[in-house]
């Protein structure tokens, strides 16, 4: 199981305009699903940060007006508020940076075979902190079987989405486990952002 990242939240390299990957997380999840109705550990559990740091997030955006709330009995269910007068650039902003595992984790929700799946390369080396330029696409990696045609109408969906190129490759459970493949291995040696299973 990957931890949930402490209280402390360091600063985001991929997107300079969010105070941290935290707030990143926090508002790529709640922007990108504006039907929906959350409650402040629905989020936690999704984005994968402490219990403190999301409570604080959601707290600092609903005091700027980009969340509305409703108590539902003991819970505090926070959405987007559809009022808010930037909420169209910053969801474009948002979507751009954060966006890809939000999307990734709904576009190969369902498909069968998928046993892990990562983002790696440029997007996943900004996400841990290496400091470069904008990532102009997203690279993907599903571990298991799922068939190459339902992953790549997956990559099509999250590129309308995410109005960037989304590549997806796939190995099978038994490369991955071994570890010896040279794909394999230059893809391990460089950070990876988990989307399926989730970072919680």
């Amino acid at each position: 199981m990957i931890p949930s990242r402490s209280v402390k939240t360091p600063p985001s390299a991929l997107a300079p305009f969010v105070r941290s990957d935290a707030q990143g997380d926090v508002l790529a999840h709640v922007l990108l699903h504006p039907d929906r109705e959350f409650s402040i550990a629905d989020v936690q559990r999704a984005t994968g940060t402490a219990a403190a740091v999301a409570h604080r997030e959601v707290t600092r955006l609903l005091d700027a007006g980009v969340l509305t709330d409703r108590t539902v009995g003991r819970s505090r269910m926070v959405r987007v508020n559809p009022d808010y007068p930037l909420l169209r650039p910053l969801t474009e902003l948002v979507t751009a940076t954060y966006g890809p595992v939000p999307v990734l984790k709904d576009v190969l929700r369902g498909i069968d075979g998928v046993r892990e799946a990562y983002i790696f390369g440029s997007w996943a080396a900004r996400r841990a902190g290496e400091a470069g330029p904008t990532p102009r696409d997203v690279d993907v990696l599903v571990v298991g079987s799922a068939p190459r045609a339902a992953l790549a109408d997956a990559a099509r969906a999250a590129e309308q989405w995410l109005s960037r190129e989304v590549n997806i490759s796939r190995v099978s459970a038994a490369e991955w486990d071994e570890g010896t493949a040279p794909f394999v291995r230059t893809v391990r040696s460089r950070p990876l952002t988990a989307v399926v299973p989730e970072e919680v």
